[in-house]
């Protein structure tokens, strides 16, 4: 079985639902994705859909300082938690 064309049919339900439990910068969602057992996703393949699922409304996008290396984009789904009004920036901190 061409495991390519499976994982183009999952990998936007995969990525929401790893932004869905937890807002998440490009390398934690292809880090987190591949701990699910998805291991042969590739990192551009993730950095193409977030930007897609960005573009299209399904995620918002936030970016922190970090004091390792440049600022990193994080990434939240648009449907807030139940009974979670913060915004995306005050759930990570």
């Amino acid at each position: 079985m061409d495991t390519t064309q499976l994982l183009k049919g999952v990998l936007d339900v995969a990525v929401l639902a790893v932004v869905a439990d937890a807002d998440s910068h490009g390398y934690d969602v292809v880090r987190r994705l591949r701990a699910a057992g998805i291991e042969q996703v590739g990192d551009a393949s993730v950095y193409g859909t977030l930007r897609r699922l960005y573009a299209s409304g399904a995620l918002t996008s936030y970016v922190v300082p970090s004091d390792e290396g440049p600022h990193r984009k994080y990434y939240a789904d648009q449907c807030p938690r139940a009974g979670d009004a913060r915004s995306p920036a005050q759930r990570l901190g």
